[in-house]
């Protein structure tokens, strides 16, 4: 039997199994703040609780760290790519961006991804398996050991897709925000899904206070199908349906993501589509520059965004375009484990 994920573990379930070891309850708590405050992952160094239990911990527990593999860093906008190896040897990218408010952290919620997006490099070296709820901690807790800074906001928009791994993602942001660990605010927090429905109406019910970003990037079924395959499982009037019910329950405004792409979504009937498509939803547009993907040849004109954002805005469509961060070194996520993953196949899995 192998040892027990301590990191993915709520104070609860902590405190009942130390007790099943003939521990105090309090010792739980001491555990969790070490871990998720103090961000101590060596049981040994936990010096406020005895020997004897430190052993106990390292017998029955493990903590599962993450091994920077590459780091670039941006000479443009001090954007700092990783590429993390996980205990079982696949890899996971995480992003981390300056702003004029503070650092925000893009993290990974799966190893590759099972939507099929065609613009998106994540899926590309295919799917692999879902991250635990520790692994997705560890991008926060090891990146601000390594870069020294603070992360104020969490995007999980990285590699997966977060409703695809529900339960995991669930535990992570009650981890999070757990007021006796990092008590991380959700108000900080945005979740990006290509919308998967059913999930969409569980989240709103949580209440969290999160921001929901909906990867639209089509305001036409067929054209969307082509381009996003979990379109053909729920099309955008279900789709629309259930963020409409995710804004009445919430109180929180949607945020809708579409990448400007040439000859697939932005001329001015689809600026017209997409106008009439969020009339009456509290929401905002951000628009992207679709990022370059060798396998495939999806690209952004010069002035594009711009000029569809002005189309927008005339029709009275809130939009903004998204600043582009890491141009260099290729911060769009699924690119860097991409490569690590095809030069790892060519020199025999080393």
């Amino acid at each position: 039997m192998g040892k027990i994920d301590i990191l993915s573990l709520d104070l609860q379930e902590l405190q009942n199994l130390l007790i099943d070891m003939g521990e105090k309850k309090f010792r739980a708590k001491q555990i969790f703040q070490w871990l998720h405050v103090k961000k101590v992952f060596d049981f040994d160094k936990m010096t406020d609780i005895s020997a004897q239990l430190r052993e106990s911990l390292k017998e029955k527990f493990c903590i599962n760290r993450l091994f920077v593999q590459k780091r670039l860093e941006s000479c443009i906008d001090n954007t700092v790519k990783y590429l993390y190896r996980l205990h079982d040897d696949n890899f996971i990218e995480t992003v981390l961006m300056e702003y004029s408010y503070g650092y925000s952290l893009c993290i990974s919620t799966q190893v590759g991804c099972k939507m099929g997006c065609q613009f998106c490099a994540s899926a590309i070296a295919g799917f692999v398996r879902n991250l635990t709820p520790s692994e997705m901690l560890m991008q926060i807790y090891e990146t601000e050991k390594n870069s020294g800074v603070k992360i104020s906001n969490l995007v999980l928009m990285g590699i997966g897709e977060p409703l695809d791994n529900f339960e995991n993602v669930i535990r992570f942001l009650n981890l999070l925000s757990h007021k006796d660990g990092n008590n991380f605010s959700l108000r900080h927090v945005s979740l990006s899904t290509c919308g998967i429905v059913p999930k969409i109406y569980e989240l709103a019910e949580l209440k969290y206070g999160l921001t929901l970003c909906i990867s639209l990037h089509s305001a036409d079924n067929t054209a969307r199908s082509k381009i996003m395959p979990v379109n053909r499982a729920y099309n955008i009037q279900e789709l629309l349906k259930a963020c409409r019910h995710y804004i009445s329950v919430t109180g929180r405004r949607i945020t809708f993501e579409y990448a400007v792409i040439d000859n697939v979504n932005s001329s001015d009937a689809d600026a017209d589509r997409l106008a009439e498509l969020l009339k009456g939803i509290n929401c905002h547009v951000n628009l992207i520059p679709v990022n370059k993907v060798r396998e495939r040849n999806y690209r952004t004109a010069k002035n594009a965004v711009a000029d569809f954002a002005g189309r927008l805005g005339k029709r009275g469509v809130n939009a903004t375009i998204r600043r582009t961060l890491g141009s260099d070194i290729e911060a769009a996520c699924g690119q860097l484990r991409r490569d690590t993953v095809n030069e790892n196949a060519l020199n025999g899995g080393a």
